[in-house]
């Protein structure tokens, strides 16, 4: 297991598919912004349970938006 990667359930969305929409300005893998990112190391535990509990409603934002191999969403 990738030691860096391992964090306790529940800290971070992070599922390592980490590419940036560049209409919608979110994460294509775990629906966070730049911004989100950039300061999740600094964010307290209520405010990440807040912000992950609102990524499932993001999710329909990127539906038709991701063009990879055969134009698969």
């Amino acid at each position: 297991m990738d030691a860096v990667w391992k964090r306790e359930k529940g800290v971070s969305p992070c599922v390592k598919i980490c590419v940036m929409h560049p209409e919608s300005g979110l994460c294509i893998g775990c629906y966070r912004t730049n911004a989100e990112i950039a300061a999740w190391a600094r964010t307290g535990h209520a405010e990440r349970l807040a912000i992950m509990a609102e990524l499932p409603g993001r999710k329909p934002l990127l539906k038709g938006k991701r063009k990879g191999g055969r134009g698969r969403n």
